[in-house]
């Protein structure tokens, strides 16, 4: 109701998250869920809600098996790679909020490629469901706006689960 409430002035933002509410079963409580939504001018008029579902472990370990993202950019043309881009954006910005890091031993970077470096695989990847909003609004961008919206829903998420608050990241193990 707050996030409605605030995006009053917005109906592009406010469509899109009642959107991803109508799929996303907002109203449904959610004993681990976070929501973030992005519009960057750079993308042009493009909006993009995303709502993340997360498990955290007893020892910590962060696990998010799914996420459900409505995007409003403009008349779709191509809605299966709208999809596409929303899916993989959201992959790509999970991998770096969990594990993007680059560390350094003895002067020289220990990830010398993908083997080293820790990306969200295809086995803990999330279900990932994309909602395009039908919108006769400008176009805008469908390539990035999937990307950072994952971090901060991811960390809401987090917060819900735990009370605890994600300041720094990649996010690593949670202490709870």
């Amino acid at each position: 109701m707050l996030r409605r409430e605030l995006l009053r002035d917005k109906p592009r933002h406010r469509r899109t998250l009642e959107a991803r509410g109508r799929e996303g079963r907002v109203g449904t409580p959610l004993p681990a869920a976070g929501v973030a939504a992005l519009r960057w001018p750079e993308w042009g008029p493009t909006v993009c809600v995303e709502v993340a579902e997360v498990a955290v472990d007893s020892d910590g370990a962060v696990r998010v098996p799914r996420v459900v993202c409505a995007v409003d950019c403009g008349q779709a043309v191509n809605t299966g790679q709208v999809e596409a881009q929303m899916q993989g954006g959201i992959v790509f910005g999970l991998s770096a909020a969990l594990y993007g890091e680059i560390t350094i031993d003895k002067g020289r970077v220990v990830q010398g490629n993908f083997d080293t470096y820790p990306v969200v695989r295809m086995p803990e990847a999330p279900a990932v469901e994309v909602y395009i909003v039908p919108s006769s609004d400008p176009q805008g961008g469908a390539g990035e706006p999937g990307v950072p919206p994952i971090a901060p829903a991811v960390c809401n998420a987090i917060f819900a689960a735990t009370g605890k608050r994600i300041r720094k990241l990649p996010i690593g193990r949670v202490v709870v």
